[in-house]
């Protein structure tokens, strides 16, 4: 069975039940409290807080393997590129020198450098988690009727939550027309070579491009039978209210986003963390 990505799972978890739009502030407030520090202790707490939360909503790894193989590739390639072509930025940030040991020329390992990589590693680490629950345990209808409710125009809302019920439609589709081009004799394996396997993906994608243009034109023209956008308002079938744990949730949330402001400015008087001086 092919595995699903960015598709929403109809769970009964703590996570699952929590609206849409709370989903929503926290994946925002928490993102941002990780891109505006670079002390690897708020960064290590919000890591934390993301993988406990994606145990809570009983997201498995083999949902999101598929997905973590790129994200592995994307930092070990950002990790090696960053010490290649600044091997000092570490130095320059904290403005001390401790070397472990030298590999050769400008290419010197000290523990500021590999601070520096290290924690922009876990910058890049702790947002992922945070957009695995955000994209799987939310329903795009609900998600889109709490933005309405909050006052955003309801045609936007709209194309928000039609993008994410589009990520697994092209999914299925893809996986569609490749076993159907497979049947008919392409071959998809690791024994053609690279250029050949590439040349046979086009040979899929065409085919995707135009069945994606049927379903926008077969879209359109259900939701202008409904008279869509006639009226300045509309009813949600699925809409969720805020409660008690909506409210909480978004609270501490914000919590930890003026707490790592603070730590900031009056802590590490910047947004390094600086354990040599």
């Amino acid at each position: 069975m092919k595995i699903k990505l960015f598709s929403y799972n109809q769970l009964d978890t703590f996570v699952h039940r929590l609206s849409g739009f709370t989903k929503l502030i926290c994946f925002l407030l928490l993102t941002t409290t990780v891109m505006l520090t670079y002390d690897i202790r708020v960064i290590m707490f919000v890591l934390v807080i993301s993988f406990y939360m994606n145990n809570v909503a009983k997201i498995t790894f083999k949902q999101i393997k598929p997905m973590l193989i790129y994200v592995a590739i994307f930092l070990i390639t950002n990790f090696i590129l960053t010490f290649t072509f600044a091997p000092m930025q570490g130095v320059e940030i904290y403005g001390t020198k401790n070397v472990i040991f030298t590999i050769f020329g400008p290419y010197v390992v000290t523990q500021e450098q590999l601070l520096y990589q290290t924690t922009k590693l876990f910058k890049y680490l702790s947002v992922i988690p945070l957009g695995i629950i955000f994209f799987l345990t939310t329903n795009p209808s609900e998600f889109a009727s709490s933005l309405n409710k909050m006052g955003l125009s309801y045609k936007v809302c709209t194309v928000l939550s039609l993008t994410l019920r589009y990520f697994p439609d092209v999914q299925r589709d893809y996986n569609s027309i490749s076993l159907s081009q497979q049947a008919r004799g392409l071959d998809m394996s690791r024994k053609e070579k690279l250029f050949t396997r590439l040349k046979n993906i086009i040979s899929i994608l065409i085919p995707l491009i135009f069945s994606t243009l049927d379903r926008i034109e077969l879209i359109s023209n259900a939701m202008d039978l409904r008279g869509y956008g006639k009226s300045k308002t509309r009813t949600w079938y699925s809409y969720k209210p805020l409660n008690k744990n909506d409210y909480i949730t978004m609270f501490i949330s914000a919590i930890i986003f003026v707490a790592s402001l603070l730590v900031s400015k009056y802590i590490n008087n910047g947004i390094y963390w600086n354990p040599f001086i």
